[in-house]
């Protein structure tokens, strides 16, 4: 598993993303197990991978490291895609 991109930043994983947004959604571990159908401890061991690979010390941190490592909102693909012409 490939641990950065060519320009020098971590890569995530499909998973790691979801749990990134769901972070920043507000979830605990036992929500992010819950809702991925994994084990609380399983959900502690993505935000600890995580936590290393985007050089954060805290858990609530992940979201703003990966925004300001891939300037994606962490928050974008639970709401949706935007509609195209509105308000123009």
């Amino acid at each position: 598993m490939a641990t950065a991109t060519g320009e020098g930043r971590p890569a995530l994983t499909k998973r790691q993303r979801e749990v990134v947004e769901l972070i920043a959604a507000g979830c605990s571990n036992e929500e992010l197990a819950r809702r991925l159908g994994i084990s609380p401890r399983t959900a502690k061991a993505h935000c600890d991978v995580l936590r290393q690979k985007l050089g954060c010390p805290r858990r609530r941190q992940i979201p703003i490291a990966f925004r300001a490592l891939t300037g994606e909102d962490p928050l974008a693909p639970s709401l949706g895609p935007t509609p195209v012409g509105l308000g123009d």
